[in-house]
């Protein structure tokens, strides 16, 4: 999930009055939060499995706003995620906010890490193993992981019974290469994580920021990866060069300090604004001063190394420029290219077309018009005919992802120009069936007039060029890949119908064990109680327990907790380690255990990050499903070269632009 959608899910969740008040970084929770974890955590898993002492947690960020205590599950009483009825997105972050906020009260977890040393001849080879001895809040929450229990298992490596001076028969062995990878690319996730560790922004604004960063077309999302633009390129350059303090990730720190300072009445705010706009190194002397020595020309233009062209950025985006014997040439670069896409080869690709004309795959059968293959500012397309006065607008049809210009044949072009293709009429609506190719992949849909259009997208080993109306007809007929948590899980057990409303009353298994649903009603097996052997009688008088306490946790949360709003929690834990077992030819040592330490910050090794357990849970689809969105854009044709975000302007304006600073939005490097 984007930092955007998280912000209006959790704001979605504190109106329904499911979390507390979510605009905060605070760590810190009240004391209600605390007894009503440590109650969840007692009844759940056992006393063996909380805390010795109630957990307290302090902020180590010198600009966090406390106003609000942490994220947390609202009301005295914590809801867990089966008994709220949420579903989708919204079930996901309570889920999260949940199992998180539980953690934090829950026993360390206990495990033994085992190195084994093997020694051959001159050859040293190592094997690590480690055992879980206690999971500890393991069982509530394992970072990244929706299934706790799933995951403690994968977590262990367990290593046979080794002893020092053993002698091992090697049956195999293989020599892996491995390479030095450059730094990853920023993702939402770690670009919010960068922030917070510089003193820049505050979880309202981390949204903001980042929306504005795309926005403005500096970046662009490819593979959930924040990858800068050549217009970023250029905008960075320039005020390193001319106004690098500007630019210092120190400068938006220290002004967030003030702007607090500020709020607290620690300053005045008329002399600090008189001071940065226009005392003696304010912004306005230096734009007026740095005017006349910023050439328009430079501003906009990106340098790369390799390439003999030039890169400029113009009133429609991006272009190359380059001087021949003909005279100058620029030629566009398609908008999905970025800085690290373009290479000598595509350079020369793009100013051939433009100076030789497309390169021509042949004819075509039927009207005998020639077809060409072109790259534009959408991607590379094939183009029936050329564009004339009497025909301004040939056909065109976009190559489908991952299919080459140069790999593209004469056969391939037809049929892309054929789309959409007729596969026929649905037998049971008459209504025509089609075969398309969207800016969001191949599709088909089912065109009931005025009922609407059916879409389904076209995935694996089908192919919108041959795929056939039976086919068509299954995918139709297959319910549509909606959001949320995927298909409902299938009861272990299922017990009969409801003696009230007639609704089915199923046994569950859950993250937690065995459970009871009635409707959206979850309700715990009761303790004694077997799945194989529960009544119905029994089930009932659970689930008329769990409903009685709905309602009362529902009434105090209400009456109880209507002012209080919360944020964030971060858990960080310690684990015990105990060395077991060091095994070589030579040396021995015996196990050290260390004891489990509680801190106020930290509880287990296993470290827990917010962010990153959001970026785990990514997978969740967009609220419209691909065919769905299909359904508004898909277009056979490439638009038409429309006005870029990044405009030409004069370096004057470009320059206060970006030095004009806000509170909302917080100046960063492109990276």
């Amino acid at each position: 999930m984007s930092a955007r959608d998280t912000m209006r899910v959790a704001q979605s969740l504190y109106e329904q009055g499911y979390i507390t008040y979510m605009r905060t970084d605070s760590v810190n929770l009240s004391q209600q939060a605390i007894a009503a974890a440590r109650s969840c955590v007692q009844q759940m898993y056992g006393s063996e499995y909380l805390s010795p002492e109630p957990r307290r947690y302090a902020t180590k960020s010198k600009g966090a706003q406390e106003a609000h205590e942490a994220i947390r599950p609202a009301g005295s009483t914590f809801r867990t995620p089966q008994e709220t009825g949420l579903s989708g997105r919204e079930f996901q972050l309570y889920d999260l906010i949940w199992k998180r906020t539980v953690a934090t009260q829950m026993a360390e977890v206990r495990q033994t890490n085992i190195t084994v040393q093997i020694q051959a001849e001159d050859a040293g080879f190592r094997a690590t193993g480690k055992r879980i001895d206690f999971p500890g809040f393991f069982r509530a929450y394992v970072e990244g992981s929706d299934d706790p229990d799933a995951a403690i298992e994968n977590q262990e490596v367990i290593l046979p019974v080794l002893r020092e001076g053993d002698h091992l028969n090697c049956q195999e062995l293989e020599a892996i290469a491995h390479e030095t990878q450059p730094p990853a690319r920023y993702t939402e996730a770690s670009l919010v994580k960068t922030l917070e560790s510089e003193g820049i922004g505050r979880p309202s604004t981390y949204a903001s920021i980042i929306g504005t960063i795309i926005d403005r077309g500096y970046a662009q999302m490819v593979n959930n990866s924040l990858v800068p633009t050549f217009t970023a390129f250029a905008v960075t350059s320039l005020l390193e060069k001319h106004f690098p303090d500007l630019v210092d990730t120190s400068f938006t720190a220290r002004m967030e300090r003030t702007l607090d300072d500020i709020s607290m009445g620690e300053a005045d705010w008329l002399p600090y604004l008189q001071q940065f706009y226009l005392g003696e190194t304010g912004l306005d002397g230096q734009v007026k001063q740095r005017e006349s020595q910023i050439d328009p020309a430079e501003a906009r233009s990106v340098e790369l190394e390799g390439l003999d062209a030039k890169v400029r950025i113009g009133r429609y985006g991006a272009y190359i420029e380059t001087e021949t014997e003909e005279g100058l040439v620029k030629a566009t670069i398609p908008q999905d290219f970025t800085p690290s896409d373009l290479d000598a080869e595509r350079v020369e690709v793009l100013l051939r077309q433009k100076t030789e004309g497309p390169d021509k795959l042949g004819f075509h059968p039927e009207t005998g018009e020639p077809i060409y293959v072109l790259i534009g500012a959408y991607g590379p397309y094939v183009q029936l005919g050329d564009a004339t006065d009497e025909n301004p607008k040939p056909k065109r049809a976009s190559l489908p992802k991952g299919v080459q210009p140069q790999n593209v044949t004469l056969e391939q072009a037809v049929n892309l120009l054929a789309l959409p293709r007729l596969l026929g009429m649905h037998p049971e609506t008459g209504c025509k069936i089609q075969a398309n190719l969207g800016r969001f992949g191949p599709y088909i849909v089912h065109d009931q007039g005025k009922n609407g259009k059916d879409y389904r997208s076209i995935k694996g080993d089908d192919d919108v060029l041959t795929i056939t109306l039976e086919r068509a007809l299954e995918l139709l007929a297959e319910p549509k890949a909606g959001r949320g948590r995927g298909r409902a899980a299938a009861p272990i057990r299922e017990l009969g119908p409801h003696p009230e409303d007639g609704e089915p009353v199923n046994l569950y298994n859950g993250p937690y064990g065995v459970y009871i649903k009635h409707g959206k009603l979850n309700a715990s097996l009761p303790e004694g109680e077997a799945a194989e052997s529960i009544t119905m009688e029994t089930a009932l008088k659970a689930l008329a327990e769990k409903a009685a306490t709905k309602k009362t946790s529902r009434r105090s949360s209400k009456t109880g907790d209507a002012g209080t709003k919360t944020s964030g929690t971060k858990t960080a834990t310690k684990t015990t380690k105990t060395t077991r077992a060091k095994a070589g030819t030579a040396k021995s040592s015996t196990a050290k255990s260390s004891t489990a330490k509680s801190s106020t910050t930290k509880s287990s090794t296993a470290k827990s990050s917010t962010t990153k357990a959001a970026a785990a849970k990514k997978t969740t689809k967009s609220a419209k499903s691909t065919a769905e969105a299909e359904a508004e854009a898909a277009p056979t044709e490439p638009a038409p070269a429309k006005q870029a975000t990044a405009k030409s302007t004069t370096a004057k304006s470009t320059a206060q632009k970006a030095a004009s600073t806000t509170r909302s939005t917080k100046s960063t490097k492109a990276s």
